[in-house]
This record gives C-alpha cells, sequence and structure tokens, in this order.
C-alpha cells in the first residue's frame, strides 16, 4: 500500500470516527429530552455505541501526524468518561440521571470536537507543502 493509500485510508477512518461521535452527541441529546424509561434504554444503547467507537478510535491510533494522534488520545479520555456517565445514568433516577445525562453529552461533544481536530490535524500533515 503506498503512502498516499494509507492517508487516504486514515483519513476515511477518522471521517467515520467523526461521525459515529456525531451520531453519539445526537442520540445523547435525544436522551436528555426524553423521559425517564426512554432515557435509560436510550443510555444503554449510548454505551454500546461508545465502545464502538473507542474501538473505533483505537485502530485510528496509526495516523502519521503527532498532532492529531494527541488529539485522538484526547477523544477516547473524554469517550471513556462519557461512558462511565451513560452507566451511571443508566442505574439512576432523579436528579443524578439527569445530571449524568449532561455530563455524557458535553463528553461527547468533546470528544467529536477532538476527533474533527484529529481528522483536520492529519488533512494538513497530508497536504503538499508550498513552496516558497
Amino acid at each position: 500500500m503506498t503512502q498516499t493509500q494509507t492517508k487516504t485510508k486514515t483519513q476515511q477512518a477518522l471521517i467515520q470516527a467523526r461521525a459515529a461521535a456525531q451520531q453519539l452527541h445526537g442520540a445523547l441529546s435525544d436522551a436528555a429530552s426524553s423521559a425517564r424509561g426512554a432515557v435509560t434504554a436510550d443510555l444503554e444503547a449510548v454505551e454500546q455505541k461508545t465502545r464502538e467507537l473507542m474501538e473505533t478510535l483505537k485502530s485510528s491510533m496509526s495516523v502519521q501526524d503527532e498532532k492529531a494522534r494527541k488529539h485522538l488520545k484526547e477523544a477516547l479520555v473524554n469517550l471513556e468518561a462519557a461512558q462511565k456517565h451513560a452507566m451511571k445514568g443508566a442505574k439512576s433516577v432523579g436528579q443524578v440521571l439527569q445530571d449524568s445525562v449532561r455530563k455524557t453529552l458535553a463528553e461527547a461533544r468533546v470528544t467529536a470536537q477532538h476527533i474533527s481536530e484529529a481528522l483536520a490535524e492529519e488533512r494538513s500533515a497530508s497536504a503538499p507543502k508550498s513552496k516558497n
């Protein structure tokens, strides 16, 4: 596989990870506005999506750019925190549930932002350099 093909494959993986993070954020937004029973079911689904996204991020750590790798590591930390809050929320009621949903949503938002930044760094690193 050529270096260009590897970069393209890496960027595609990052694009897919970003889309998954955005879907996770959307699912959490929906959960936040649902009734108690629906929130618990949504949080359980979110936990599964979180595990899948974590695997995608771990497999994307092979990006060439160090700054992109740093953003992916930060995204993984935020995603792990989101998963922890979602698990806590799925077992909670009342204010604890709402706090868990809010914290999970915030962590998912930051995760998506870090993945977008990693993708931008990877694209920038693989862009042809101008000769000035």
